[in-house]
């Protein structure tokens, strides 16, 4: 269990880290990326780019 809370520790900061990259190359604009301000802070719900970065991903393990 907590190797499984490290990981996803780990995943969030690298994503984090990426995302300036990551929205040059355009992901975090694609339609079902949902962008809202809510009690004064911005939610950025990236759906659409979740699935293509996993699609991507999946792609690229298959063929390794």
């Amino acid at each position: 269990m907590i190797r499984w809370l490290i990981v996803v520790f780990l995943a969030l900061v690298l994503i984090n880290g990426l995302t300036p990259w990551l929205r040059k190359l355009g992901l975090g604009r694609l339609p079902g990326d949902f962008h809202f301000r809510l009690f004064g802070r911005d939610w950025f719900i990236p759906l659409a780019s979740t699935v293509l970065l996993s699609f991507v991903i999946s792609l690229l393990v298959k063929w390794l």
